[in-house]
């Protein structure tokens, strides 16, 4: 005969074995301690033994931890590795080694140039998108497809053909930003002398700056971009030498604002007057 206690002991081992069956369910099948922890308990202090170093131990296996370089210390050493570079491989070179931008730790390959560099024209866009990243070759995303479109309507081409005028390409930087966001004034800064010893080698006639970013460092100016294109302006080198140069809208800003084309179209057709009229 069943106890009184009975069913109220069977009810219990059901609740019991749901509640196990529910766990094994989930994939708790595995006791890792013996006893429960008390979360809400104080936690215990570290005895003078555990805090006590060794006799023995041996400080000069520690691993040294290499100080971070500041903004300003960055600029005055790529202005002074860009000033000893005498080639375009030397350049290349000395970028890809330099530390003082964060950006390299992020990006997959440094993105350098492509084109003609014994070309007039020397197209500078803000910085490499996620394709140029992947290549190591600026322009290779879809504003790319869009720049040779671009170029070619007025006889440009990286890689000119029968009667084409050859164009080189590069960018303000040679890291990609992560996620494509737009760079910062430090990373500006600190890139500066890089691109202007490029600008320096390649010696072009004109520049053709895409995008806010390049135009406005370059350019030395603050306005809009929107301000800054419509008209060709001088652009002197460090060592004063002056060419002229067409600040205009990045083609990934034409392929998300497509009703610009109609103002690249213009930029573009001056830009070849003056290659027809000076070059």
């Amino acid at each position: 005969m069943m106890s009184q206690n009975e069913p109220e002991r069977q009810a219990q081992i059901h609740a019991l074995t749901h509640a196990l069956q529910w766990q094994v369910d989930q994939g708790i099948d595995v006791i890792v301690l013996d006893t429960p922890i008390d979360k809400i308990a104080p936690p215990a202090l570290p005895t003078k033994e555990a805090l006590a170093i060794p006799l023995n131990h041996n400080l000069s296996h520690k691993a040294e931890v290499k100080p971070l370089m500041g903004a300003a210390d960055a600029i005055i050493q790529a202005q002074k590795l860009a000033g000893a570079c005498n080639t375009l491989e030397e350049l290349s070179a000395t970028i890809s080694a330099f530390d003082g931008l964060a950006l390299k730790k992020t990006a997959t390959h440094m993105v350098f140039a492509d084109g003609s560099p014994d070309s007039d024209i020397m197209v500078i866009g803000d910085a490499p998108a996620a394709a140029d990243d992947i290549q190591g070759i600026p322009f290779m995303d879809a504003d790319g497809q869009l720049l040779d479109k671009i170029l070619a309507s007025i006889g440009l081409a990286r890689k000119p053909q029968n009667d084409q005028r050859g164009a080189y390409l590069t960018n303000m930087l040679n890291w990609r930003p992560p996620g494509n966001r737009t760079p910062t004034d430090s990373e500006i800064a600190i890139t500066l002398p890089f691109i202007e010893r490029h600008i320096a080698l390649v010696k072009p006639k004109i520049l053709v700056l895409c995008g806010g970013v390049a135009g406005k460092a370059l350019m030395r100016r603050n306005e809009s971009i929107s301000k800054l294109r419509g008209t060709l302006r001088d652009y002197q080198t460090p060592s004063g030498d002056i060419l002229q140069a067409v600040t205009t809208y990045h083609p990934a800003y034409l392929l998300r604002t497509p009703a610009q084309k109609k103002a690249v179209w213009a930029d573009m057709l001056m830009l070849q007057d003056y290659i027809e009229s000076h070059l």
